[in-house]
């Protein structure tokens, strides 16, 4: 492991876990990368050897200015606002959504770049208005609250327009951080799919997104794409009182980030290649063809913004064969930062997976607890998506076996926050084995939920 810092920015480490042993002509190598930002750093780094920068105290912050001079925000945060029609039934769908809407504004810290737009069929900026962006204060925060109370539902829904106009808003501001956050409470009616596609695939890397589904006439499948594409959280909030609780929480989650733009850079010799790069912690998010290439056999994963928290990557390499005695290098996990200047960018934490083959039986099979766990926690993830979807095509014999090997993964895994979730969709007769049965009634709220949180982890305990 090896970790850098800089004054102003977090101190990030990297740990790696893995089982380094091969069997003679053994080639794939698996680890689980930890990644941990903890505060502000001061301390210093030494160089990598790859042709980045480390950090260093003389390093100038990104984006930052002299002593004395303007300040520019440091995040610029778009709330968007269904507005739709649908949003009026019932009356207190609208009325909780402008009440959490206002409650994420009083969240903002003063200095930081703001707007709310109204979504319908199209997209209008309710506050500030002419193209621009606020800097929170009392004033302002002020203004927009009353915008807010404006609000008023009518028309259709097309999500793509809102995303564009809060990506031409937020890109007006040299804030590090961008970050939108959404709510929906229904389908995506009034644009094609492609369209909505071409909206998310122009947004990415541009800005962060938080997504809301509000009620249960909306598509969980859309809100978690929207949030899965702009590298944000999804959620279901089926009860709108909920609203301005959930509402506050993702925007004090936004304003404890410090760092934005951070990249997984993985490098590999010769020989070896990259099989896949997931997010396994805090929710499962597959980053393997977000693949953008930074040089020779080197290759960068977007991990978004940070503040202190920590999460886990799942990194499978296949090197080339060898034979018993060797070992290798299999790659290089680096965090990097870009610099304004575009030159080589920041080293904030580097990490190694290694690969040595030998012929113990038992050193080569063992699978380490930690690639394990989170084995288990992608299938559990993946039998509940498939088990629903069967549900839903009325294959009650596929759906029953799926749920069942969930509800079997869950209780192995110790997640209990899902095996609860699945309670409400099976009758579990015997969770360790899996034997469940199919409930004859289940409320649309339930069945949601438990899609909507599927891919959310339980993280191992090392």
């Amino acid at each position: 492991m090896a970790h850098f810092a800089k004054p102003g920015v977090p101190g990030f480490a990297v740990d790696v876990y893995q089982n380094v042993n091969l069997p003679d002509g053994g080639r794939e190598v698996n680890a689980i990368v930890t990644v941990t930002s903890t505060g502000a750093g001061c301390g210093s780094g030494t160089g990598s050897g790859s042709g980045e920068t480390p950090l260093t105290t003389a390093s100038p912050s990104p984006g930052a200015v002299a002593l004395g001079g303007p300040r520019p925000p440091d995040a610029a945060v778009v709330l968007m606002v269904d507005c739709s029609g649908s949003m009026d039934y019932p009356p207190a769908k609208m009325r909780s959504a402008r009440e959490a809407t206002a409650a994420a504004v009083d969240a903002l810290r003063d200095g930081v770049a703001f707007a709310v737009i109204g979504g319908t069929h199209q997209a209008r900026e309710v506050y500030p208005a002419g193209g621009r962006l606020a800097i929170a204060d009392d004033m302002t925060r002020g203004q927009a609250k009353e915008a807010l109370r404006k609000l008023s539902p009518g028309g259709g829904t097309a999500i793509g327009t809102w995303l564009r106009l809060a990506d031409r808003l937020l890109s007006s501001s040299d804030a590090a951080i961008r970050h939108g956050i959404l709510l929906t409470d229904g389908r995506n009616e009034h644009e094609e799919p492609d369209a909505l596609r071409a909206s998310l695939d122009a947004c990415a890397g541009r800005f962060t997104c938080d997504a809301r589904g509000v009620g249960t006439d909306w598509e969980v499948k859309e809100v978690t794409g929207i949030a899965s594409a702009l590298l944000g959280s999804a959620d279901i909030v089926a009860d709108p009182a909920g609203l301005a609780e959930d509402f506050t929480r993702m925007m004090e989650a936004v304003m404890g980030k410090e760092v934005a733009d951070v990249s997984l850079r993985l490098w590999t010799p010769q020989g070896a290649e990259v099989v896949f790069v997931k997010q396994v912690a805090p929710t499962m998010e597959d980053l393997t063809d977000r693949r953008q290439e930074s040089g020779p056999r080197s290759g960068d994963y977007p991990t978004g913004a940070w503040g202190d928290e920590s999460r886990d990557y799942h990194v499978c390499v296949r090197v080339p064969s060898a034979h018993v005695g060797q070992e290798m290098l299999a790659a290089r996990a680096s965090l990097v930062l870009p610099t304004p200047d575009g030159s080589s960018p920041h080293v904030l934490a580097q990490g190694l997976i290694r690969a040595v083959w030998t012929d113990d039986l038992e050193a080569s099979t063992a699978i380490n607890p930690q690639v394990a766990h989170y084995t288990g926690q992608a299938e559990l993830a993946q039998a509940i998506q498939q088990g629903l979807d069967l549900r839903k095509a009325g294959d009650v014999d596929g759906a029953t076996a799926k749920l069942g090997r969930a509800v079997q993964l869950a209780s192995r895994s110790g997640h209990a926050d899902t095996a609860k979730l699945l309670a409400k969709v099976v009758d579990v007769v015997d969770a360790a084995n899996g034997t469940v049965r199919l409930k004859a009634k289940v409320s649309e709220e339930a069945e949601m939920t438990l899609e909507t949180r599927s891919t959310k982890t339980v993280r191992v305990k090392k």
